[in-house]
């Protein structure tokens, strides 16, 4: 099986590394030569353009940001027509579940398939190998990808053969992610203007009923002055963008999520959009009396 790979951003890079550890031939792209580099240290092939990485392959991976960076790659940039007759295309991006239904659609006509399988877990979680997957396909077109998400994941959800079921689920799931990222900040933000020590006020939460995985995982680097980006503010953005946009399609009220979408919109308009995403605990300092 021909594999190849668009993508290399902070999750891309570690699952692509992860591919070549299990032993895959790979053949990748990404819009950033130093990631490029990289992975091709590593023992990967790399190309000029997305149809060229593409170029004949039994399986493509997309691990870009977006569904319309989705679109672009497959179709505006040739990489779908490229692929040999019969290909698979396994997206692990996070994208709105209607993007997933027309990019199956778009790639049926052209006699490929599509297998809908976005990841959760970060950049920690990819360099580990330690990836949750949410996937949603065909079934044969679930086996022949069952190789190449095993090198990466450590539990595959299939949520059976509809497109879009994957990314339902994802997005659905980033809400609570989103939701628990913001209230995180909140939480830390009052404790230290009413008077708790920041590091005593974490070990207390992280260790009672108020804790949650975001919480644990946060707060640190919202104690730090200028913490390395694991997911960006700009990120999360986007996946809370999802949430609210699947919400007004499914007619459903979602006002925790509308909020934590406006204090992250906040961070970024005080310039932390590319930050790492704790940073928008910098929305609540600005926000909080000095006096």
């Amino acid at each position: 099986m021909k594999l190849s790979m668009i993508g290399l951003g902070m999750m891309g890079l570690g699952m692509a590394r992860n591919l070549l550890k299990a032993g895959h031939e790979l053949d990748v792209f990404d819009l950033s030569g130093d990631a490029c580099a990289a992975v091709q240290q590593a023992g990967a092939t790399a190309h000029a353009s997305a149809a060229e990485a593409a170029a004949g392959a039994d399986l493509l991976l997309l691990m870009v940001a977006s569904g319309p960076q989705c679109q672009a790659a497959l179709f505006d940039s040739g990489a779908a027509a490229a692929l040999s007759p019969g290909a698979v295309v396994l997206i692990c991006s996070t994208i709105a579940p209607s993007d997933a239904r027309a990019i199956a659609a778009q790639l049926a006509a052209m006699n490929l398939s599509l297998v809908d399988a976005p990841a959760s877990g970060g950049q920690v979680g990819a360099n580990a190998g330690q990836l949750t997957i949410m996937a949603s396909g065909a079934d044969e077109a679930m086996d022949r990808v069952e190789p190449v998400l095993q090198a990466f994941a450590k539990k595959v959800h299939k949520l059976g053969s509809v497109a879009g079921l994957g990314s339902t689920y994802k997005v659905v799931h980033q809400l609570a992610a989103g939701v628990h990222l913001v209230a995180a900040a909140e939480l830390m933000n009052l404790g230290v203007q009413a008077g708790c020590d920041a590091e005593r006020l974490f070990d207390i939460v992280s260790t009672s009923a108020g804790n949650s995985w975001m919480f644990s995982d946060r707060v640190p680097r919202m104690l730090q002055e200028d913490p390395a980006a694991t997911s960006t503010v700009d990120i999360f953005i986007k996946d809370l963008g999802l949430v609210l946009q699947t919400g007004q399609e499914a007619q459903a009220s979602l006002p925790l999520a509308a909020a934590a979408f406006q204090m992250l919109v906040a961070a970024r308009g005080l310039g932390h959009g590319r930050d790492d995403d704790s940073q928008v605990i910098q929305a609540y300092q600005a926000l909080t009396s000095k006096d």
